[in-house]
This record gives C-alpha cells, structure tokens and sequence, in this order.
C-alpha cells in the first residue's frame, strides 16, 4: 500500500500541497486577508492628498507599497487588497487611518497612481515588482519615476534568481536548506520537498509570483521606465542611502533578496 507524501498529509496545515500552487494560491489569499483586518478604521480624507504640499501637511514624506500597515512614521502604507475592520472596509480613492496609527489608502498599481508629479521623498516596495506581468512593473516604475521629487529615492527588493541558480547548482544545498528552515521556523506551511528542482520551481509559481529578477533584469525594467540619469546601486540588508527607508527591510525575506536603490537627480 501506498501513502500520501508527508508534505500532503500534515494536520496543522490541512489541504496545503507544496506541489499544486494553484491550490496553494487560494490558501495564501487566505492568509493575506487575514493579515489585512483590523480593529478600527478611521476616514482621514475623502480623497487621497495630490500634492508635495498637502502630504507634508499631514507628515507624509513617502509611500510604502503592499504594505497593509506601514512601519515608517511619515510613509502611506498602500495594497490592492482591501483592509478590513469589524465594522468598515477600506475602498480605493480615501486616505484611512488603520487601527489609530497607520495611514492606508488602496491603489492599483496597473492604474496611473493619483499623485501629482513630484510629490514623495521616497517610495518603498518590498517583494512587490514579483507579483505583476513585466509591463505591469514597467508602468508602476515609470509612474513612481514621475511622483518622485529630484533627489528622491526608490528602494525595491525582490526574490534574487540568482541565488536561486546558485543555491540549485550548489551540491550542498546551503542555500535552500538555510531557506527551508527559516520558512520551517515560521510556520510557512509544512516543510518544503528537500528536492533542488522543486526549490527552484516554486519561486516561479508560488505565491502569485509572475516574474522573477536577477539584478540585471531590475535595471533592465529601470530602463525601460526612463530612470536613464539616476544613480542606481545595489545595497544590503538594512543599508542604504535614506537609513530610515532601509530599516523597512523585513529579516523574514533578507536571505533570499536582492535591494536595489534609484536615487532621482538633484533638481539643478
């Protein structure tokens, strides 16, 4: 008689199978929705603030993208997905207030975003660019090219295929075993397949990821959304040119990241 494979079978996590990621998708959207609720949810302007102007004017320098609550004190934290309390629901267009503390508004990054030309100090997006088809992630990164202010700087990080490629070709698996413990520490499921094929699948078709970069392919789509004449530098883990901004890197992603920074020209 036959039986199931462990990674099936797990009591804690029911219906979780590493190998079907379209049934893993739902369970993930799960998850997500469960990280976006709330206790209170506060109506702070009816529209989103345009300007450079009327951001500063709430202690707004920068905007932290899929972030349901943002950890930066003068950062709107922004999503698609909709953040819920027991008794309201964010809805694309206001400016909110999350549990007293955050401020949160919803945008679709396929949708020219409804902020003035330079607006923002900053932009953040931390395991973002992964999650849309490359042209989506052209036009976000031309849009946040446009609402920067000169000098401003866009910090992104992104699973690095690189060391994907690395950690396959690696016969001791350094890499992927390190990886598979930390997602094994969290609670991310039952233990992934200790197969290097599977390790180097999922970060494709896991987790509703539609493009994977390695460095090169982050300055291509830079390129491709006009940052010609900015400085664009590769950094660590918490370190980079705006140390506030960096600080947002979560130790949850920093073995498997790469950090790119784009620092707009000063005005002249």
């Amino acid at each position: 008689m036959t039986t199931a494979p462990a990674h099936r079978t797990d009591p804690r996590f029911p219906g979780w199978d590493w190998e079907d990621p379209a049934a893993l998708g739902a369970l993930t959207d799960g998850f997500t929705e469960n990280l976006a609720r709330c206790t209170s949810i506060e109506t702070v302007r009816d529209r989103l603030p345009r300007t450079h102007r009327e951001l500063a004017g709430l202690g707004v320098t920068g905007i932290e993208f899929a972030a349901f609550a943002t950890r930066h004190p003068e950062a709107i934290g922004t999503d698609l997905v909709a953040v819920r309390s027991p008794d309201a629901t964010t809805e694309p267009g206001p400016l909110y207030r999350i549990d007293g503390s955050h401020l949160f508004t919803r945008l679709d990054i396929s949708e020219p975003l409804p902020l003035d030309d330079h607006s923002v100090d900053w932009v953040y997006a931390e395991h973002l660019v992964e999650h849309v088809p490359l042209p989506v992630a052209v036009h976000w990164l031309g849009e946040v090219r446009r609402i920067l202010r000169p000098g401003g700087l866009l910090r992104l990080t992104t699973p690095d295929l690189e060391r994907y490629i690395r950690g396959y070709l690696d016969r001791d698996e350094e890499f992927f075993q390190r990886h598979r413990r930390r997602l094994r520490t969290l609670r991310v499921g039952p233990p992934m397949p200790e197969r290097r094929a599977f390790m180097l699948n999922q970060i494709f078709y896991h987790f509703g990821h539609r493009w994977i970069f390695d460095e090169d392919e982050l300055r291509h789509v830079l390129d491709r959304a006009g940052y010609q004449g900015w400085t664009v530098e590769r950094r660590a883990y918490q370190e980079g040119h705006r140390p506030d901004v960096a600080a947002l890197d979560t130790a949850f992603r920093k073995d498997e990241s790469i950090y790119l920074e784009a620092r707009a020209p000063e005005a002249s």
